[in-house]
């Protein structure tokens, strides 16, 4: 019977040994995923004070995303930030539909190819830098077009940029 317990015992410890092997890089990989309140800097810490009391209980991409987010608000001058602030308070404004429309877009553009990122990059700063007069002439007339017209003015622009790339 004392035999038995033994056996029974080893057992046991070795159960207990496999599953901490199993269990152990799972919980250590996740520990080392997540972003300790003290780990941050005292500008992050700063940034993010009214979320010290529950970080612990964030989810881990929450916690990464916001202090990423505080380290880029560090970074800024005055003048970023208040664009920023505009921009966060025009994004809370948007209906949940137009959030999860831009939030699709986004990935999408984020799954094209570096080339055509960088082309689309550069268009929209070409845009940004015409008058306010010309950007809206150029919106009124897009939106007078059919929808066809506008797929083939795409294909066109999206040609000749990548024409223009190439040389």
């Amino acid at each position: 019977m004392n035999s038995k317990r033994s056996v029974n015992t080893a057992r046991r410890w070795i159960a207990a040994l496999a599953l901490s092997l199993f269990a152990l890089p799972a919980l250590a990989q996740t520990g080392s995923d997540s972003v300790d309140w003290a780990s941050l800097s005292g500008d992050q810490q700063r940034v993010l004070q009214r979320f010290e009391q529950e970080w612990a209980n964030l989810p881990v991409e929450r916690q990464q995303r916001l202090a990423r987010g505080a380290e880029r608000w560090i970074g800024m001058d005055d003048t970023q930030r208040a664009a920023a602030q505009e921009r966060f308070t025009r994004w809370r404004g948007l209906s949940d539909e137009r959030k999860n429309r831009i939030l699709q877009r986004y990935r999408d553009f984020r799954k094209l190819p570096e080339a055509d990122q960088r082309r689309i990059r550069q268009n929209y700063q070409r845009f940004r830098d015409l008058s306010p007069e010309r950007r809206q002439e150029l919106r009124d007339r897009f939106r007078s077009l059919t929808p066809e017209q506008r797929q083939r003015l795409r294909d066109r622009v999206r040609d000749r940029s990548r024409t223009r790339d190439r040389n």
